[in-house]
């Protein structure tokens, strides 16, 4: 019935994650930027409504929150709140409690490992100074590389190529809606953690197969998910006539 459910324990070959919110707390200072900028421009936005939208397309974002605001206008608004960000706000940025460890445990059983983010520039060099996995990552895509952010699939499937890893031995591990849904379109399993501040039924809606609290207890709610539904996952059978699905 196609690949090894476990082999050792692994469910998937490779694993592609988000950075901001999923490896590295980072949510509210993005809101708080977020909104500060908007208040900038003349539009005021409570926190609840931007948290949302947190993890979305940033032009998407605006669009919803701030629809008066034409294109040129949005990418004036974006501009400025990364200059908020990166001055304000980047250096209080921290990375999430068991990163490497995580990553070391899925290596060492033969796991590869992936960041999608639309993160760039400063921003992601900073993280990835923060994490301190640079060793531990076969590849990465960023919003360097792709012209629209989650939930447009391309990210991840960007991510997936330079991997080197078929879509359905593939899992995404996010904290928004927006990651699952881009995991989705890109044809791959998503895995859902608590820390980007969404409840677990949005992210179960999106599509997430499992909900963890946080990153340290993902390999144990992937290793005790039901085989059944990790079985639809799975690459379809080498040989033989009959195909899963």
């Amino acid at each position: 019935m196609g690949l090894a459910l476990h082999r050792g324990n692994m469910l998937f070959s490779g694993y592609i994650f988000d950075v901001e919110g999923t490896l590295v707390d980072s949510v509210r200072q993005n809101l708080l930027s977020l909104q500060e900028s908007l208040d900038d421009f003349g539009v005021t936005v409570p926190y609840n409504v931007l948290q949302l939208y947190s993890g979305l397309d940033g032009d998407q974002a605006l669009q919803l929150v701030a629809p008066a605001l034409d294109v040129a206008e949005r990418k004036r608004l974006m501009e400025a709140k990364s200059k908020l960000y990166e001055a304000k706000y980047l250096r209080s940025v921290k990375a999430f409690t068991g990163v490497r460890d995580v990553f070391e445990a899925l290596t060492k059983r033969g796991g590869r490992i992936a960041l999608a983010t639309d993160c760039k520039g400063p921003e992601l060099k900073h993280y990835l100074s923060l994490l301190n996995v640079d060793d531990l990552i076969d590849s990465i895509a960023c919003g360097d590389d792709v012209e629209h952010g989650k939930p447009d699939p391309r990210l991840v499937g960007l991510a997936l190529r330079k991997l080197g890893v078929a879509a359905g031995q593939a899992v995404m591990i996010g904290d928004t809606p927006y990651d699952a849904e881009a995991a989705v379109g890109a044809g791959t399993a998503a895995a859902g953690l608590l820390t980007g501040g969404f409840a677990r039924e949005a992210l179960t809606e999106a599509g997430c197969f499992v909900v963890a609290g946080e990153l340290c207890d993902l390999l144990t709610c992937l290793e005790n998910e039901s085989p059944r539904v990790v079985l639809l996952r799975e690459a379809p059978p080498k040989a033989g006539p009959e195909k899963l699905g």
